[in-house]
């Protein structure tokens, strides 16, 4: 059966969703970002347009633009609005993957025997539209890399259709720097030797792109040439990811408690990192001497990053430990999981900050999650 697959992006995710809130930024330049020492979470095409991107350090957005409108940004109504567009594709189409906060890929293969499959994409955004006011672009083609770069070149709110036959006319003309797996220093790789067209790239001998960048060179020159057999993995937020200690002897010592709590947050969150997941909802666990299990949870805007966990744990801890009685495990578990990035946080973080997890994260890749760790407890 001949797949079809649809990427649907929500246009400036955080800049629509405070328009909503405040129509008088509509058309002006908006940075969503934190403070003179952070960095652009967001920014609005009208802000592009004088060259601020996310991820920029604010005080060069501002050199960059001075008239923009910055904004602290609100974590808990971007969360709400992802879920709210979620519901809304989720109740309309077979195969749903929520890519990250903002971004889903649909599988809508077979589905052109009962309706038009761009008719039905079509709908699908028109319906998210209107019951949350929210842009959204996407394209329609045989795989996932083709619609996600049709996507980017279709914004904003955006409809392409890229039929099998049309698949390396539309590719080849683009920059590199439209497959999703070229980054900075693979661009600069290739463009030092002359490869920056896709159409360059997918003509190269497989194993002369290998030699160049590794073994993610085959993988790059299918992309290249619209390749990509990676199916969409169906969504769903009953995953989770946890940890638990049982001590050997029975305690009752809460700041030792409170410092392996900070630990396992530390060792969860780097998980969460390293496989691109946020969460939206924390669970701490805790079994009494008497085998007497409690817990408590709570939904959070949608994150990955320690001090922001760890202030949503130490309040359930204070809140479950109330019993003077000894306690024998104690547990933490991450669920509600999305696929995403940092992006949540960057409007609450120094650079300094995003920096600093990004080289910790590096460490422990390289020698070990032990490598590296925070010196403070949970406590404070």
């Amino acid at each position: 059966m001949k797949r079809t697959i649809a990427h649907m992006d929500l246009d400036t995710f955080f800049v629509s969703c405070e328009r909503l809130k405040h129509s008088e930024l509509i058309g002006k330049p908006i940075i969503i970002g934190g403070g003179d020492r952070g960095v652009v979470a967001s920014c609005s095409y009208e802000a592009r347009f004088f060259g601020v991107r996310s991820a920029m350090p604010m005080k060069m957005a501002l050199r960059l633009c001075p008239d923009a409108k910055v904004i602290r940004g609100d974590m808990e109504l971007y969360s709400k609005m992802s879920k709210e567009v979620t519901e809304i594709i989720t109740e309309k189409v077979p195969v749903l993957e929520k890519a990250s906060v903002d971004e889903f890929y649909l599988d809508l293969s077979g589905m052109d025997k009962f309706f038009g499959c761009y008719q039905w994409t079509t709908e699908i955004a028109e319906s998210v539209t209107k019951n949350t006011g929210l842009p959204i672009s996407f394209a329609l083609s045989t795989n996932k890399t083709v619609s996600k770069i049709g996507t980017g070149e279709a914004k904003p709110v955006g409809r392409l259709e890229i039929k099998e036959d049309l698949v390396k006319p539309f590719l080849n003309p683009l920059s590199i720097r439209k497959i999703p797996m070229v980054g900075n220093v693979t661009f600069q790789l290739l463009s030092r030797i002359g490869i920056r067209k896709i159409q360059t790239l997918s003509e190269m001998p497989v194993d002369v792109l290998q030699q160049l960048i590794g073994k993610n060179g085959a993988e790059l020159w299918k992309k290249a040439n619209g390749i990509d057999e990676t199916p969409v993995v169906q969504y769903s937020e009953r995953k989770s990811i946890s940890t638990e200690t049982t001590f050997s002897q029975d305690s009752i010592d809460v700041e030792n408690m409170k410092s392996i709590l900070s630990k396992m947050v530390e060792e969860l969150c780097f998980q969460l990192r390293r496989e691109q997941w946020l969460t939206s909802v924390v669970t701490v666990k805790i079994r009494y001497a008497n085998f007497d299990t409690e817990t408590k949870q709570v939904k959070i805007p949608y994150t990955a990053v320690d001090h922001t966990i760890s202030s949503y744990v130490r309040e359930l801890f204070k809140k479950l430990y109330t019993r003077r009685m000894r306690l024998r495990l104690i547990g933490i578990r991450f669920s509600g999981l999305v696929h995403g990035n940092h992006q949540m946080n960057l409007f609450e973080d120094t650079e300094e900050l995003i920096n600093l997890y990004q080289a910790m994260d590096r460490m422990k890749i390289r020698f070990g999650k032990n490598a590296v760790g925070r010196a403070s407890g949970i406590s404070g």
